[in-house]
């Protein structure tokens, strides 16, 4: 019975910490030619990043070539480091005619914090376009 509270309780704490939501599209390290000179990461860098990320769920879904229309709802939470590895998670929102939502959020697992933490997250807005760069409709799914 006590092992049963106990065992009730670690499943408590664990759903209490944060988790990335989606699925891992990237993984990188944020190296020393990615800062700036106060030594902090890009923020412009980081976008980059996830938009890679967010276009590779984008264009499977899609079936081929997509283009980056919007970034909505971007927030960073915490710098990142050099050296830190971050994690990319991808998350389809919403998918129209021709446009699919993509939630990125950005988890870095820095060696000089105590935990993994959540840096940013946006939600990206890509189009379906065809050989000639006109939006095409999305495939039948």
């Amino acid at each position: 019975m006590l092992e049963d509270l106990e065992h009730d309780q670690d499943l408590d704490q664990d759903q209490d910490e944060p988790c990335p939501q989606g699925n891992l599209a990237l993984q990188v390290t944020a190296l020393p030619r990615d800062t700036n000179a106060f030594n902090d990461i890009y923020g412009g860098w980081l976008v980059n990043q996830m938009d890679l990320a967010a276009t590779a769920t984008a264009s499977r879904l899609a079936g081929g070539r997509v283009a980056t229309v919007a970034i909505d709802r971007m927030a960073f939470m915490v710098p990142v480091n050099v050296g830190a590895d971050l994690a990319f998670y991808t998350q389809v929102e919403d998918i129209g005619r021709s446009s699919i939502k993509v939630q990125v959020e950005v988890w870095s697992d820095d060696p000089m914090a105590v935990e993994r933490r959540k840096v940013t997250e946006a939600l990206f807005v890509f189009v379906a376009i065809d050989s000639s760069g006109r939006t095409r409709s999305l495939p039948q799914r």
